[in-house]
């Protein structure tokens, strides 16, 4: 049975609830503080997991206390990577929530964004079924090589999340891994950003003619859209109360890329993406309980 290999970061997310994020010379308390396992790479993984489909989680995780915590936790959840520990120490992401449940990162990065040739090319590629990238890892020192092992493996279909640094990636890299025609999964203003496009139609039709493949775009409390066959569809949010968003976008492309595994078709693989996403946002952290996911997947079975 081929797998879903998941490239990128396994984090210690820090999250810390503030009443307002300071200014300049400012304090201000914090309300509440906890660690929490994260990462784009891990809560993709994670939403795979939920759906049963199998995966390889291709994550470095380096040295030190976030290192240390990181490994302790992925052992506890019984999940492996084939990738060797670098001598180097694991990173963190603190994650700053303001009691609308809007967050803001500001990421320490660590040995969990490199990646580097040869374990890549320790990769069984003909048990692979697809390949999911992150902007943050191409960004990085390494994205290079992350490229180049696409670029030898162009049969495999990639999605490809860039993120909100996406004019931030190496602007070759960005556009070599634009013409591996990958879907692209990003939100509705990273779309307006990289495009310049004031119109989510011209910003789409504009991506579309550089992938020439499926564009989804994420959009907020008012759902998501998808780019497919030279038409825009909407499909509406899910309405809840926002704890917070991290991870929203991660277990939305999770979430798509396990309803491409399953063949399903786009309309129904977004609505079952916001379902999942919606339920992220009403829940403290990026990751679902499997006692919420099954609620989910009750519901999912009437869509």
């Amino acid at each position: 049975m081929k797998k879903i290999l998941v490239i990128g970061s396994t984090v210690v997310d820090i999250i810390i609830n503030v009443n307002y994020l300071p200014g300049t010379g400012q304090d201000v308390n914090v309300i509440t503080q906890e660690m929490s396992l994260g990462g784009c790479a891990y809560n993709v993984s994670d939403t795979l997991r939920h759906f049963d489909v199998p995966y390889v989680l291709f994550s470095p995780v380096g040295t030190g206390i976030y290192g240390d915590f990181v490994r302790k936790e992925l052992e506890a959840r019984n999940i492996s990577t084939p990738v060797p520990t670098p001598n180097m120490d694991n990173g963190c992401c603190y994650c700053f929530i303001e009691p609308s449940g809007e967050r803001t990162f500001i990421s320490n990065h660590g040995a969990e964004y490199l990646i580097h040739k040869e374990w890549l090319e320790e990769i069984d590629t003909s048990q692979i079924e697809a390949i999911y990238i992150c902007g943050l890892e191409i960004e990085d020192d390494t994205g290079s090589e992350i490229v180049d092992f696409l670029e030898k493996n162009k049969n495999i279909p990639v999605f490809f999340a860039p993120g909100p640094r996406i004019n931030s990636i190496p602007t070759e890299l960005l556009y070599r891994i634009f013409k591996l025609s990958p879907i692209l999964h990003l939100n509705d203003d990273e779309a307006y950003q990289f495009t310049n496009k004031i119109e989510l139609i011209e910003a789409v039709k504009c991506l579309h003619k550089l992938t020439n493949n499926i564009i989804v775009v994420t959009c907020g409390c008012k759902g998501a859209c998808y780019y497919e066959n030279g038409k825009l569809s909407h499909i509406d949010a899910v309405k809840v109360k926002q704890i917070d968003t991290i991870g929203a976008g991660d277990a939305h492309i999770g979430s798509v890329m396990a309803c491409y595994y399953k063949k399903y078709d786009m309309e129904k693989s977004v609505k079952i993406a916001n379902l999942v996403s919606s339920a992220v946002v009403e829940t403290k952290g990026a990751l679902l309980s499997d006692e919420r996911f099954d609620r989910i997947n009750n519901e999912i079975k009437n869509l």
